[in-house]
């Protein structure tokens, strides 16, 4: 019989795992942003759903790595930096820094969606916070 902590890692782990899969569908499904382009609003459609999978992404990132410090310290950091800094002791992460880019970006786009900054905040999301967050799949897979 499960633990509770058993319990609640497996839904993080699944949690992630699901949301994961329709980030990568996404990815899959887009290119680089031109932002010297005049999109149509069904053009634009791919591109609100990358971002939208994206902050859940993280979002169910940040739950699952609360929930796997606790199942393996039987305590939760007090900050994000902090958890983060675990997730990359415990060989979660590669960086703790990517991690809080991630974070930034997410915020960006939830609260300003900057319109000069939006192909880079895709090419960043298409790539080097893809690679980490399919490291991170990776990893949650093993666990």
């Amino acid at each position: 019989m499960m633990t509770v902590r058993e319990k609640q890692l497996e839904i993080a782990r699944e949690n992630y795992s699901k949301v994961y899969q329709l980030l990568r569908a996404s990815v899959n499904k887009t290119t680089d942003f031109d932002s010297e382009r005049n999109y149509s609003a069904d053009e634009l459609e791919p591109y609100d759903a990358l971002s939208d999978r994206f902050i859940r992404t993280v979002e169910l990132a940040i739950k699952f790595f609360r929930t796997y410090e606790y199942y393996m310290r039987a305590e939760q950091s007090q900050t994000l930096r902090d958890g983060l800094h675990q997730m990359e002791k415990l060989g979660a992460i590669s960086s703790l820094d990517i991690w809080l880019d991630m974070r930034d970006i997410r915020n960006r786009i939830v609260h300003d969606y900057a319109p000069g900054k939006i192909a880079q905040m895709f090419h960043l999301i298409r790539n080097d916070f893809y690679h980490e967050l399919t490291r991170l799949d990776r990893f949650v897979a093993q666990v």
